[in-house]
């Protein structure tokens, strides 16, 4: 079996690289609404967006050993419409549904429109959530960050763990049809999930927590596992421009 020089070197070294994606975007998306845990499907623009990443996945060699995705269907199917080209090998990478990616609750708020026509916030409890993260106060049924940032910092520890009780023995074995923690690694989810998976990462205050804002649609963050110790090579990559 034949694999890309990339994936070889990544299995050589037995180092794990994260493609952190938000989901493509979806009809709450473009009409300003909370959707949290709220299961909204992707709009056709999300879709392309979704497709067009995934090609350029595809040209540039790109192929995943592992996809995890948030179980909600708009990062579910963006998950779906990156990985169509993966063909890492003659067997379908399996979609992983993990809850520890799923994106944050806003509870009773779920479904509000929180910023005007033109974009702009004009709800005071969401300009905080935005630009005072320290001050946000979870509505009824709501999540914090604290509680975000516990969980997803949950799930870069399970994948950190793996990655290091990965053994010489197995780096050996000529069959790479079950080296799952070593490669390429999909995680597709959400706006504050990503960003809560950045944040871990980087060990910003809460104060930073949004690290530029909130990332695009279809934006991709890399990270890389150096020494036991995750590293972002690059963040909010748009592969669909």
């Amino acid at each position: 079996m034949v694999i890309s020089t990339e994936i070889a070197t990544f299995y050589e070294e037995k180092k794990m690289r994260l493609y952190i994606i938000r989901h493509g975007q979806t009809e709450w998306n473009s009409s300003y609404r909370l959707q949290g845990r709220t299961d909204i499907p992707l709009n056709e623009s999300g879709r392309e967006l979704a497709r067009k990443t995934g090609e350029t996945f595809a040209r540039q060699g790109i192929r995943f050993e592992r996809i995890y995705t948030s179980p909600l269907i708009r990062a579910r199917e963006t998950a779906e419409l990156v990985s169509k080209n993966n063909e890492r090998t003659e067997l379908v990478t399996p979609i992983l549904a993990d809850l520890h990616l799923q994106e944050i609750s806003f509870g009773a708020m779920e479904g509000e429109r929180v910023r005007d026509e033109n974009g702009v916030l004009n709800v005071e409890n969401y300009i905080r959530f935005f630009n005072d993260p320290e001050r946000y106060l979870p509505p009824e049924g709501g999540e914090s960050f604290e509680a975000l940032l516990e969980r997803t910092g949950e799930f870069l520890e399970m994948l950190r763990q793996e990655a290091l009780s990965f053994t010489e023995e197995n780096s050996c074995d000529e069959d790479v049809s079950d080296r799952h923690s070593v490669g390429n690694v999909l995680i597709s989810t959400h706006g504050a999930a990503s960003r809560a998976l950045l944040a871990n990462i980087t060990h910003c205050p809460l104060r930073d927590f949004w690290c530029g804002g909130v990332p695009k649609n279809c934006a991709v963050t890399i990270a890389d596992l150096e020494d036991g110790v995750w590293k972002i090579k690059e963040q909010d990559r748009l592969f669909y421009d």
